[in-house]
């Protein structure tokens, strides 16, 4: 797998995604996945607000959760489905202003998908947004997706066999969290200016349909349950 970030100019809040896009990435392979930071989605939604004290940032982040909940450094939130620090709300790389969680990063991915694929006439096409979560008493962030279209993102083990002839009975595989870890490790957290990626040969599934559903967990399954019990 091969994973290729594009380095570009300061994404202006209010642009067009879709003209920044091309811009930079002429030319795409069939195969290929395209990589978007969630972060130029939101600006090219002018999904950006100015606080002027913690009890407004606090109202804000109530506002943009489905939960949550004060903790030492951050407020812990769920949002579409994800837990993550601060609703998703960003300060880094903003210009003094906070940097909100895109209204719906699966609509987007499949809208620049459509265009895309007009664009360069290629059927097998995958579309990416990322963002970056900490695991739990892990230091270091790691990509996430928080939407994506053309492929599936997720690989079932479940029923199948291990090399000893054990049936599977938990094992999945985020393929589209995976993906979105490599390329958050070559676009760069800081300073670097590469909002966009390319990965070719990724070990996908491309699919016309997915299920925006497809990664998310009932909480009553999920593994970190004792460390919701306040919800």
């Amino acid at each position: 797998m091969i994973v290729r970030p594009v380095r570009t100019r300061i994404f202006k809040e209010g642009e067009d995604l879709d003209d920044f896009i091309s811009e930079y990435v002429p030319r795409i392979k069939e195969d290929s996945i395209l990589v978007v930071t969630s972060k130029i989605v939101a600006l090219s939604e002018s999904r950006t607000a100015i606080v002027w004290n913690l009890k407004e940032k606090e109202r804000l982040i109530r506002s943009e959760s489905d939960f949550a909940m004060r903790t030492k450094y951050v407020w812990l939130t769920i949002k579409d489905g994800m837990v993550m620090a601060n609703a998703g709300i960003d300060e880094s790389n903003a210009n003094g202003k906070l940097i909100l969680f895109p209204r719906d990063s699966f609509k987007t991915a499949q809208d620049i998908r459509k265009k895309i694929q007009k664009r360069h006439r290629v059927k097998r096409l995958g579309i990416l947004i990322t963002d970056s979560r900490a695991f739990p008493l892990r230091a270091g962030v790691v990509g996430v997706a928080t939407g994506y279209a053309g492929f599936r993102g997720i690989k079932d083990y479940r029923g199948t066999l291990d090399i000893f002839g054990k049936r599977f009975q938990f094992s999945r595989v985020g393929i589209a969290d995976g993906l979105a870890t490599a390329a958050v490790l070559e676009m760069g957290e800081g300073k670097e200016q590469r909002p966009l990626a390319i990965i070719e040969d990724a070990p996908v599934e491309f699919r016309e349909k997915i299920s925006r559903e497809e990664l998310r967990i009932p909480l009553k399954d999920d593994l970190y349950l004792p460390l919701f019990k306040n919800i």
